[in-house]
């Protein structure tokens, strides 16, 4: 029986404001026109899947020369200064210590699936608490500008790393086996049930991880980034589609109600595979 709990984290909106957007205005760029003039054709009129759109609307600005080059320095040097949502820097060490405290048997670990840049996000104060990281990612070209996507993280892709993280194939190790999460594996050989899973997201690129942790047991959380209201409206029909368990302001300090409801799941979570744990000898 496993003693380890994944919680995984979306990126953009639940840990952080949108890095994307984010980087654009950095950049100098009108970030509400990128997304209603630049991507926005792009998937009314031609059809595009919304996360290669932005991509290659990125790539084009980046040829363009008009704000410089998107190079990795750039994204990588972005990513360092990226600010965070209250709470976030100390989220994941309070949430170790109240398992190591009570059910000190059980391991707890972070995850990040991310339809943002990877350049961006594994360069966060935070990077270094996930036991991997799955996003976007871009091939570069002689002088280090974005030349092209190599991954594509995209509403069921995300599910695919949530197979990687239940079957126990994370890290660099697995990086040169893209096949072995199909392959089958006993359900008491699992390494992370899906009933073991914690998931936190915001959008719409996160609604079939929702479905198939909240479908398999699990518990999927919906937040709002209270900065933008109007998202709130989008993040209700979470709720009212019965997608997620609950739904909070993207907050994550202490007394924010996003993180008592987090560590009440750990918590609860802990305390039955402890329970399972003495019951059948682990």
């Amino acid at each position: 029986m496993s003693d380890v709990i994944a919680l995984i984290f979306d990126f953009d909106d639940t840990l952080a404001p949108d890095s994307t957007s984010g980087l654009l205005a950095d950049m100098g760029v009108d970030a509400a026109h990128f997304w209603s003039q630049e991507v926005g054709p792009l998937l009314a009129e031609h059809d595009w899947d919304p996360v290669p759109a932005y991509l290659y609307k990125l790539i084009e600005l980046s040829r363009s020369g008009r704000h410089g080059a998107v190079t990795r320095q750039r994204l990588e040097e972005w990513g360092r200064r990226l600010p965070l949502h209250d709470g976030v820097q100390t989220l994941f060490n309070r949430l170790r210590e109240v398992v190591r405290k009570n059910h000190p048997q059980v391991q707890l670990e972070f995850y990040l699936i991310s339809s943002g840049i990877g350049d961006v996000v594994r360069n966060t104060a935070i990077a270094h608490e996930f036991t991997d990281i799955w996003a976007s990612e871009f091939i570069y070209d002689e002088q280090d500008g974005i030349l092209f996507p190599k991954r594509i993280v995209s509403f069921t892709d995300k599910t695919r790393y949530l197979f990687h993280i239940q079957k126990g194939i994370v890290g660099a190790a697995s990086r040169n086996k893209p096949f072995e999460v199909n392959k089958k594996v006993d359900q008491d050989k699992l390494r992370v049930p899906f009933q073991q899973m914690i998931f936190v997201g915001d959008g719409y690129t996160d609604i079939p991880c929702f479905s198939l942790i909240r479908r398999s047991g699990g518990v999927a959380f919906g937040v709002w980034d209270p900065r933008h209201r109007d998202k709130r409206s989008r993040a209700w029909g979470f709720i009212q589609e019965g997608r997620v368990s609950n739904l909070n302001q993207a907050r994550y300090d202490e007394e924010a109600e996003l993180y008592q409801w987090l560590e009440e799941a750990v918590e609860s979570l802990a305390g039955r595979i402890s329970l399972n744990s003495r019951i059948y000898g682990g």
